[in-house]
């Protein structure tokens, strides 16, 4: 039977909960146990596929397809494990799951209310991420924080759990903050003292705390908390500002977290396995160089838009000893700016990732055109692949009106086109080509080069298409298509070869880079960006 570590914040959001949770894993994973990670968000959107980036910030994809939180991206990056469906649920799945049980019949024309319907099909979402996973322990993040209305049902189900399961089942570690006040230069403990308090009126005793504090706290703060929040000193655990965030699983082994998690669950201490960790972050802290990187988009100010992109350059970074430093530009601003040289003439390397709608679109072309005539090393990702597809077909093969129906339905040129099976779709929220489809390379390409194998398996979030009337004119003039998905004679990769390194993919790499395994397309673009220097 699994156990249950449920990850829950108060005060304010934002204060690391979904690092936090990794970090656990990392640690129990470390020490030979299988697990598994889910997310509750408390929002009644189904999933956060229609949400705006800039709200909510990027929209991470399983390899079954469905669109999850960003957090999720996290525990991928941390655990290495590929989660699926049951990883992301949300108070719109929740509901919509009752509702349609309800208007099926299922309940037997019971009353359908908050406690049991609700709370049960909460619990049996945590329960099936057990069974389903074969677990040895299911780390469950709670989405928001302790007081919010929309939580209130999440952490009734996990209060009937902690009943149901007992203390040896379930272990609760709830995230707070200790602020520090300029003036009297103190930490205040009075927030993480309330925050304890409205959660035990839950009905909830958190098992550790882990409190988000700028420096270490002294034995005296420790003792303070333990002695108000019922919670033994041992369990009061520091979160300290780091540089890096993949430093946090350390500082918490430090703490011996992992331990105390095992000895309440009364599971062996096996020896943690973290010299691999170790070495990514010596080798973080000894970065010797630095290499710029443009990120061309529209979402650009909110920089978690962009999230997994960034991180997987970062991955590339620490496989060839360079630092990253992104010049976020705007490609909305970028329309209207005559001199681009002014903007982009530092850069070492430039990556236009993936969008929606006709917003910024030229901007992203401009800077494509930049790249290609000035041959500075150039990655595309979904959206940024059919711009790069309709640059080149504008500027070197002359077809002028080229451009994407999704921009105008009525474009003369349409290379890129909407698939055929999307034409008949009227919902937008989980009908994209979603999740994991296979690609075959070509041999002699650079993706061929970096991938060494001629299949492999990419993540998708889109519903255009390069359009198949137009490959033999790209082609003629230069254009490679190195990667097919020959199942639907999809175009999934294409390539300049005449250049130092031009390549776009329409499917999202980024998904599947790890910090110890960067993925393959990023890992040559910033080789060639750092030989680019």
């Amino acid at each position: 039977m699994a156990k249950y570590v449920f990850v829950t914040g108060g005060v304010v959001s934002g204060l690391g909960k979904g690092i936090t949770a990794s970090s656990i894993a990392l640690l129990l994973k470390s020490r030979g146990y299988k697990v598994f990670m889910q997310k509750f968000d408390p929002y009644i959107n189904v999933d956060p596929g229609t949400m705006n980036p800039i709200q909510h910030g990027e929209v991470f994809v399983t390899y079954d397809g469905c669109e999850t939180d960003l957090d999720l991206g996290h525990y991928e990056r941390f655990i290495d494990e590929e989660l699926n469906y049951t990883s992301n649920i949300t108070s719109g799945k929740i509901y919509k799951s009752v509702i349609d049980k309800e208007r099926h019949g299922d309940y037997l024309g019971a009353t359908v209310q908050m406690v049991p319907h609700i709370t049960n099909e909460i619990k049996n979402k945590v329960y099936e991420a057990g069974n389903s996973s074969n677990a040895d322990i299911v780390i469950t993040e709670i989405g928001g924080t302790v007081g919010d209305i929309e939580s209130q049902s999440f952490l009734e189900s996990l209060r009937q759990i902690q009943y149901e399961k007992g203390s040896e089942n379930t272990f609760f570690v709830h995230c707070t903050l200790i602020p520090y006040i300029y003036g009297s230069n103190e930490l205040k403990t009075k927030p993480t003292q309330n925050s304890v308090r409205d959660l035990r009126n839950m009905g909830i005793r958190p098992d550790a705390l882990v409190c988000r504090t700028p420096y270490e706290t002294s034995v005296h703060i420790k003792e303070k908390i333990s002695l108000f929040c019922n919670v033994p000193i041992k369990n009061v655990i520091d979160s300290v500002d780091v540089k890096n965030i993949y430093e946090i699983p350390l500082k918490y082994y430090e703490q011996k977290i992992d331990e105390i998690i095992l000895e309440q669950f009364k599971l062996p201490k096996r020896t943690a396995k973290l010299d691999y960790w170790k070495k990514l972050i010596n080798t973080i802290d000894n970065l010797k160089e630095t290499v710029e990187i443009s990120l061309v988009g529209k979402y650009v100010e909110l920089h978690d838009a962009y999230l997994s992109v960034v991180e997987s350059l970062r991955h590339a970074g620490y496989k060839y000893n360079v630092k990253i430093n992104i010049n976020w530009v705007d490609s909305e601003e970028l329309e209207s700016i005559q001199d681009i040289d002014s903007v982009l003439k530092n850069t070492q390397g430039i990556i236009v990732p993936g969008g929606f709608g006709t917003r910024g679109t030229e901007g992203k072309i401009k800077a494509i055109k930049y790249a290609r005539e000035n041959d500075i090393p150039f990655l595309g990702i979904c959206l940024g692949m059919q711009l790069a597809v309709i640059e080149f077909a504008r500027d070197v093969c002359g077809i002028e009106k080229a451009s994407s129906t999704e921009f105008d339905p009525t474009v003369k040129d349409p290379v890129i086109d909407l698939m055929a099976d999307q034409k008949s779709v009227v919902n937008i929220g989980g009908t994209l080509r979603l999740g994991n489809y296979e690609c075959t390379l070509k041999e002699n390409t650079l993706a061929y080069k970096y991938y060494k194998q001629d299949k492999i398996l990419e993540r998708h979030r889109h519903r255009y298409e390069f359009n198949n009337k137009y490959r033999k004119i790209l082609e003629d003039h230069g254009m490679v298509f190195s990667g097919i998905n020959e199942k639907a004679n999809l175009v999934e990769i294409i390539e300049l070869p005449q250049l130092k390194h031009f390549i776009a993919c329409q499917f999202h790499p980024e998904f599947k880079s790890r910090p110890t395994r960067p993925h393959p397309l990023f890992a040559s673009f910033i080789k060639a960006s750092k030989e680019n220097k």
